[in-house]
């Protein structure tokens, strides 16, 4: 039997790095400029969106579920 020639790995796993180190940057750009701002009902400041209102077809679904 012959041998078979390993196949050169070599441009592979270099691709693969610098796909993860492409990512990895992005990632570090990223969190570097996101900031994080929490409002909570304790801090007294009134909260302002679309949260959760019980309208009229909200009731009579909870209603369904009751019987």
């Amino acid at each position: 039997m012959s041998q078979q020639e390993k196949p050169n790995t070599g441009r592979r796993s270099f691709l693969k790095k610098l796909g993860l180190a492409s990512t990895a940057a992005g990632a570090v750009a990223v969190a570097g400029t996101v900031k994080a701002e929490v409002t909570t009902a304790e801090s007294g400041e009134k909260q302002e969106g679309s949260g959760y209102t019980e309208t009229k077809h909200v009731r009579s679904f909870y209603e369904t579920l009751r019987n």
